[in-house]
């Protein structure tokens, strides 16, 4: 019987999707479950697994083709059902090998680019988790591959050269991926939209460093985890917005929408770029669950598997620059959001107490806002909430 091969419900905010790579071709036997292609979205890179055994009989939409939910891509025959490809290969074939590997061993967008740079898998050594290969390795060994064309084809772009002087002046056009389009879109949709305004402070982060040394071993023994800092950080940010919940609001049209959830978004970085996957009912969780799931969501966006659901909502933001060692930023709201935290790298700075320099490890945070909703007094009140919880970590736990 042969069945359809359709893209998967997308969420409100994703309208279609792009085929980045076919895994099998036309006539190939696949398994249930099996990766037939990689969807790319404007949020993360997704595998489309095959629903049922059998052989992909027409591959209707190739790759490259922009499709939208419910589309029909290909067509799979169950009653063709045939041994699994490796079985069936002679023992001596090596591209199957290869193909084996390269599917195992590469992240979804490596393995895109690996193909825009016709690399196999056992041309690249992967830094990853379990050694998976990832994009930086995939432009590391491009830079390093032999025989590489000095000036552009249509096929393959050009690598980044350095040191090129003269007639050596080497430009390279690439498109951009449907991540970084959007990304774009959000940012020229916040500034033109929303009248943005940032405010700042600085919170002395000794008393969480403290704790944090006091408990990281014993916290890590038990829940096995490392006890970072961000959870510090979403517990103060949640503390705030229940003192003013207006920072937790949205404009809905004429409307102020009043959210009585807190869904913070945590941004991460990825091989494709920043991800900002949702903390739901941030409230409600323990803070050993936060830090789980703030680690959960680091691993998984450097490996490719966030879902969109996970990327989707959000009522407030937290951007951590510092761990990329910035001092001060001002961060851009992501619609349809009021309002987004930026976090910076805690550094010894000489402050003033009780009359006394001193030295204390002090971090700047940065808080903008849509001043269409919020006004200033709410804005300096949330930042400063913030900051009191930070400098007194009891007031998180005991919520006063």
């Amino acid at each position: 019987m042969k069945i359809e091969i359709k893209i998967p419900t997308l969420p409100e905010s994703v309208s279609e999707a792009t085929l980045v790579q076919w895994r099998k071709k036309s006539g190939e036997a696949v398994a249930r479950d099996e990766n037939l292609i990689d969807l790319e979205t404007d949020k993360v890179v997704l595998e489309l697994p095959a629903p049922e055994a059998g052989v992909l009989v027409e591959i209707i939409e190739s790759d490259g083709a922009v499709v939208k939910a419910g589309q029909v891509i290909a067509l799979l025959d169950t009653a063709a059902v045939v041994a699994p490809v490796r079985k069936a290969a002679p023992a001596t074939s090596e591209p199957a090998a290869v193909a084996v590997k390269t599917e195992a061993a590469a992240l979804p967008a490596a393995r895109k680019l690996m193909g825009e740079k016709n690399l196999a898998a056992t041309d690249i050594e992967g830094s990853g988790r379990g050694n998976r290969i990832t994009k930086a390795d995939v432009m590391s060994a491009a830079t390093k591959a032999p025989g590489v064309p000095a000036t552009p084809t249509a096929a393959t772009p050009l690598p980044t050269v350095s040191g090129a002087t003269g007639s050596g002046r080497i430009e390279q056009r690439v498109p951009m991926s449907r991540l970084r389009q959007r990304v774009a879109e959000r940012l020229v949709e916040s500034q033109s939209t929303a009248a943005i305004l940032t405010t700042f402070n600085e919170v002395n982060m000794q008393p969480v460093i403290d704790l944090r040394n006091k408990y990281r071993d014993r916290f890590e023994k038990v829940h096995g985890i490392r006890l970072g800092f961000m959870g510090f950080f979403v517990k103060a940010v949640v503390y705030a917005l229940k003192k003013y919940p207006i920072v937790n609001a949205s404009i809905d049209g004429s409307d102020v929408l009043y959210h009585g959830y807190f869904d913070i978004g945590v941004a991460v970085g990825s091989p494709r770029g920043l991800v900002v996957p949702v903390l739901r009912d941030a409230d409600q969780k323990p803070f050993v669950e936060i830090e789980k799931q703030i680690g959960d969501f680091g691993k998984r966006a450097q490996e490719g598997k966030l879902t969109l659901e996970e990327l989707t909502g959000g009522t407030f933001t937290i951007s951590n620059g510092g761990v990329f060692g910035s001092m001060m930023s001002t961060p851009i709201i992501n619609p349809p959001q009021s309002a987004i935290l930026g976090v910076h790298a805690t550094k010894e700075r000489p402050v003033v107490e009780n009359g006394q320099i001193v030295i204390r490890p002090m971090n700047y945070l940065a808080l903008s806002y849509d001043h269409r909703l919020i006004d200033g007094r709410e804005a300096v009140l949330t930042l400063v909430a913030i900051k009191e919880a930070l400098e007194d970590p009891a007031r998180i736990l005991l919520d006063i």
